[in-house]
């Protein structure tokens, strides 16, 4: 007799391969590898003496909207905001662009909060969860239209 799987059955093989995938260090293990990556390679950098144009080192072109609008884009700077803030230059990364500094001490931060999942099996995950709401969203984005405008501000010479 040839016994078919219920579909109970089939819902927990997923859910078992599901939850390897999203187990905390199965995650940990993603956000070392990203963020790793991202500080890896901006320790091999220069930052670029104008805050802006680091990621050419890297053989991307120049930003376009500065090219084509002579005006920053909302990233324009995070580049080399890493570079500086893994060389230990805090005070040009913040002065360069702040967002991005602010993104890069976060990259940091979850890096060794990985590790920390990674080595011992902690569930991070839902202190993130809980501290992440709404207003922080709003807070970011303010934080990122605020930093855009001040190096707008940076790149035309008015600061």
């Amino acid at each position: 007799m040839v016994r078919v799987k219920s579909q109970i059955e089939s819902a927990d093989i997923r859910t078992g391969w599901l939850d390897l995938l999203f187990a905390p260090r199965a995650v940990a293990l993603f956000v070392v590898l990203g963020c790793g990556a991202v500080l890896a390679v901006a320790t091999t950098l220069e930052p670029a003496s104008g805050g802006i144009g680091t990621h050419t080192q890297l053989g991307l072109p120049p930003c376009g909207w500065i090219v084509r609008l002579d005006l920053p884009c909302p990233t324009c700077g995070f580049t080399t905001a890493f570079t500086n803030v893994v060389h230990g230059d805090f005070v040009s990364a913040f002065a360069g662009q702040p967002f991005g500094a602010v993104l890069a001490c976060a990259t940091a931060v979850f890096f060794v909060g990985g590790l920390v999942v990674l080595i011992t099996g902690a569930p991070l995950g839902g202190v993130l969860c809980r501290f992440w709401t709404i207003k922080v969203t709003w807070v970011v984005l303010a934080m990122l239209i605020l930093s855009w405008g001040y190096t707008m501000l940076r790149f035309r010479g008015h600061i």
